[in-house]
């Protein structure tokens, strides 16, 4: 076999995890926004790099600008070969592409290939990557959807948790979109990933499920926060069997306490998320809102939002969203402890 071996997207797929490294040679903003699962980043050229060599392209010529690139891909490659891969076996085979599949990828797969190593190549790149993954989602994934639904603070996402933890197929949208899907639900410590990285987490969960079995889900909005769900995909999701979760009022506000932390521990915080909802319900309300948030009535106030704010939206929806809601499975939750949720999901996975 001679190397570089240059295969194509559907050639990679088919082993995506038998490499031992996936390598993506472009810049760290160009990963940044989205990559192959599993990839690591060893860029040939940084973004600053990246930025002279197409500046000196465009305004000197492509001579000029290809002798600067070609000093600075060798010392990248050299810098990367001395701290990342000098121990690495004769065996290692790494897979490598750029955006699409030419100079960077294809300098650092010839320099590994005459080390000795069973370089491979990612033919088209990146780029008929993203093709292969808008090609997938264009379509309604062929699974049996089972859509957890019930009101904010009744347990979906912990439900979700603990089925995953049982074994069960989960596909779980908040978590992939780090996000908690209401106008409340953006997670400080965490940002949302690019949309483009959003559908490549979903549609790499989607193809490692068994068609015979279900996949649970939670009933979601189209948006996820800043991101979108798939057109097909919500639209399978929104036309499959429901469970209707439920949980006492008093137990959801416990849950939601829990869960939002961070805004008990920063007023101000929650006040500014408040102030999205002044359209809805009007700027006294939200003023009144906001005083309960500042005077630390946060218990009580979770339960006016429940009531005058979450509760509505959800009844006015669901019906009309989720086609299959009226005959959907009952559940209810006693508790919000670990024995509750667990029970739960046992029960679920039985059926």
């Amino acid at each position: 076999m001679k190397y570089p071996e240059v295969l194509s997207i559907e050639q990679v797929l088919s082993q995506l995890g038998t490499f031992d490294a996936i390598i993506d040679a472009r810049s760290p903003c160009e990963f940044a926004l989205d990559h192959l699962p599993g990839a690591i980043n060893a860029p040939v050229l940084d973004d600053e790099q990246r930025i002279r060599v197409g500046t000196m392209y465009k305004q000197i010529g492509s001579f000029e600008a290809k002798k600067l690139g070609a000093a600075l891909v060798a010392k990248n490659i050299a810098q990367h070969i001395e701290e990342l891969w000098i121990d690495k076996p004769r065996e290692w085979r790494p897979l490598i592409y750029c955006w699409r599949g030419g100079n960077r990828s294809g300098s650092m797969a010839h320099i590994l290939a005459k080390i000795g190593w069973p370089v491979v190549q990612l033919e088209g790149g990146y780029k008929a990557f993203r093709q292969q993954v808008n090609a997938a989602l264009e379509h309604a994934p062929a699974l049996n959807f089972k859509v957890v639904c019930g009101t904010t603070g009744s347990g979906k996402s912990r439900l979700l948790e603990v089925l995953a933890s049982q074994g069960a197929q989960v596909l779980d949208l908040e978590q992939l979109a780090a996000h908690r899907g209401s106008v409340l639900g953006h997670l400080p410590s965490q940002p949302q990933p690019s949309q483009k990285a959003f559908e490549t987490m979903v549609w790499n969960v989607l193809r490692r499920f068994d068609p015979a079995r279900p996949v649970f889900v939670e009933a979601e909005s189209k948006k996820v926060g800043n991101l979108r769900v798939p057109a097909a995909l919500m639209e399978a999701i929104r036309a499959a069997d429901c469970i209707a979760l439920t949980l006492s009022r008093a137990n959801r506000v416990r849950l939601l306490m829990e869960d939002y932390q961070h805004f008990l521990d920063s007023p101000q915080t929650l006040n500014a998320q408040l102030e999205h909802l002044t359209q809805l319900h009007g700027k006294e309300k939200i003023a009144h809102w906001q005083a309960m948030s500042q005077s630390g009535q946060m218990a009580a106030l979770v339960d006016e939002l429940l009531a005058q704010h979450y509760d509505p939206s959800y009844l006015r929806s669901i019906d009309r969203n989720f086609i299959k809601y009226a005959q959907a499975v009952p559940l209810e939750l006693a508790d919000i402890d670990d024995a509750s949720f667990a029970a739960a999901a046992r029960q679920l996975t039985s059926q």
